[in-house]
């Protein structure tokens, strides 16, 4: 007999984690109904983050909700918490659940240490999900990865037809919010 992994829906992690299995310090995602240990964080990945942050809340204030290292609920039994996402609404619009794939108008993950995970088995995840606007901001090769057009192909993998690459000189404008340009010279210290 071949040993099987065991798939958790995401009314089972939910479970879980109420029953006190897992904790927020365990710092665990929801990936395809698997249990995957998130990598922890170096000090160039906190500190992107925390400056992404605040120029995505200076650029937008209340025009959108901006979600740090929160969980996303998609439909293929995955609660991924990318390092940011950008959503519709108000904030108080999640209380009762997570932003689905037709909330989000932009996710993006900061990536060093995870860069091959987020260009290949996350990208497929969220290209999958529908979501429109997936960004990593490639720490190691300090540029910018837009990717856009989710799609499926014609053995079944998913993808993103568009992906632009910008450089620390440059500015991009924010999914949904044209008139909003974030500048990519403090992200990449």
């Amino acid at each position: 007999m071949i040993a099987t992994p065991k798939l958790f829906t995401i009314d089972e992690y939910h479970r879980l984690i109420e029953l006190g299995f897992l904790t927020e310090g365990d710092r665990i995602e929801l990936i395809r109904g698997e249990l995957i240990q998130m990598t922890a964080k170096g000090t160039p990945h906190t500190v992107c983050s925390s400056i992404l942050c605040r120029q995505l809340d200076r650029l937008l204030g209340d025009r959108a909700v901006i979600r740090s290292q929160d969980p996303i609920t998609l439909a293929n039994q995955s609660e991924p918490e990318p390092d940011l996402v950008i959503a519709r609404g108000r904030d108080e619009d999640y209380l009762a659940h997570h932003p689905y794939p037709e909330d989000i108008l932009l996710t993006i993950e900061i990536s060093d240490k995870t860069l091959d995970y987020d260009q290949t088995t996350k990208l497929a995840l969220y290209a999958e999900a529908g979501i429109c606007h997936y960004w990593i901001v490639n720490l190691p090769d300090r540029q910018l990865e837009c990717h856009s057009q989710p799609y499926q192909n014609a053995q079944k993998n998913f993808s993103y037809l568009s992906k632009q690459i910008s450089l620390p000189n440059q500015s991009v404008p924010i999914p949904g919010f044209e008139d909003a340009l974030l500048d990519l010279n403090r992200l990449f210290l």
